[in-house]
């Protein structure tokens, strides 16, 4: 019998981007920021970390479109290129068909988050007419009651048919998968949807905790214990992967555990960020504050007040004084580990104190890893 076609990620992005966003990194530019445009959702999902009600008090609270597009055109003047506009849902505001036109007119390159539940006729026409870089569509689950249980909508058939008709227009687009102790049942309908209509799947299992809505360090509700999330991972790579794939890492995961490789630091100095947050990219808030990261709550400056050069420069500082956690920095897991600023904050509470979760996560994701080879070997010997 035959394998399924693998439909995976691209391993690296284009290559004008990736040297783009290093120069940024070097020169200290904004080469790529994220325009969260509300916070107002049409869905209520368990684990998301900015939803706010759809209330007309909530929308009055947000930048207007001129304030959206003042901003856009400081930040082009200081270098930025890659747009990517979310929420919340951003196809919920009326004025986005406007906004997302001149954006486009400025010369930018724009990407869209979206659940792909409100793209309608007017919408279609308008990404027909200025294409943008990707739609990043959430497929949350593979039936209408996941949807219902997850994210308060029943909304499946209606997101999973707009995916065909973006598909078939010629739209770039990228699935993103949350995985969830409330849709794991659906991972391998989820697989087979994106297969079938010819989609990148992009996973994740782990859910940073809710800090900008007020949640507590190191909790959110709606996710895996760490042993789950890591295994859930490790479940989801081999369903998408061929079993060559998944023998292959599974192999260099043991070669690394027989080359007497630890989990102790030795005497290091802590690395900085090394991500593009606050370094090239940058994310604007619904109410206008300028974060390194949208997971973040804090290192926050105010571009509406003080101006977007002004406001950048106080990001790139406040983050080039950030340090990770020495055991981070010696970990002989470091290169494929998830570690990053945001989510020891969110998961301690500081920057520098190393998060469990994510040990805990990493050790699961690869002795499940392991175990699932195994099986696919003891299948073939017999």
């Amino acid at each position: 019998m035959t394998e399924k076609p693998v439909v995976r990620p691209r391993t690296s992005e284009p290559w004008l981007s990736e040297y783009l966003h290093s120069k940024g990194n070097r020169l200290g530019l904004p080469i790529s920021g994220t325009f969260e445009l509300t916070a107002r959702c049409n869905f209520n999902c368990r684990m998301c970390y900015v939803h706010q009600q759809d209330l007309p008090e909530q929308e009055k609270r947000e930048l207007s479109a001129e304030q959206w597009l003042a901003i856009a055109r400081e930040a082009r003047d200081a270098g930025m290129m890659f747009l990517l506009l979310t929420g919340g849902e951003p196809l919920l505001r009326q004025d986005f068909p406007y906004l997302y036109t001149e954006l486009v007119k400025m010369g930018l390159v724009v990407s869209i988050n979206t659940n792909a539940s409100l793209y309608n006729e007017e919408l279609r026409e308008l990404f027909n007419r200025y294409p943008p870089s990707r739609l990043n569509v959430t497929l949350y689950g593979g039936s209408e009651e996941t949807y219902r249980t997850l994210c308060g909508n029943a909304s499946f058939r209606k997101v999973v048919d707009n995916l065909r008709s973006m598909k078939a227009d010629g739209l770039q687009v990228r699935l993103n998968v949350t995985l969830t102790p409330y849709n794991v049942g659906d991972m391998a309908l989820i697989d087979e949807i994106s297969r079938e209509i010819g989609l990148q799947a992009k996973a994740s299992s782990y859910l940073y905790p809710p800090v900008r809505r007020g949640g507590k360090v190191g909790r959110n509700d709606a996710r895996f214990s760490p042993e789950e999330a890591g295994a859930v991972m490790a479940r989801w790579n081999a369903l998408r992967d061929t079993k060559e794939r998944t023998l292959q890492r599974a192999e260099m995961i043991r070669q690394r555990r027989f080359a007497g490789l630890t989990e102790t630091c030795a005497d290091v100095e802590q690395e900085g960020v090394r991500c593009r947050a606050g370094r090239s990219s940058f994310w604007l808030t619904w109410d206008g504050r300028m974060l390194p990261c949208g997971t973040m709550d804090t290192e926050a400056s105010y571009p509406l007040r003080d101006g977007f050069a002004k406001a950048w420069q106080e990001v790139v500082a406040s983050t080039a004084a950030i340090r990770l956690p020495k055991e981070c920095s010696g970990c002989a897991d470091r290169e494929n580990c998830s570690v990053c600023a945001s989510i020891c904050k969110g998961e301690t509470g500081a920057f520098d104190c190393k998060p469990e979760y994510i040990c805990t996560m990493m050790k699961s994701a690869r002795d499940t890893t392991v175990k699932i080879a195994g099986n696919m070997t003891e299948e073939r010997e017999t």
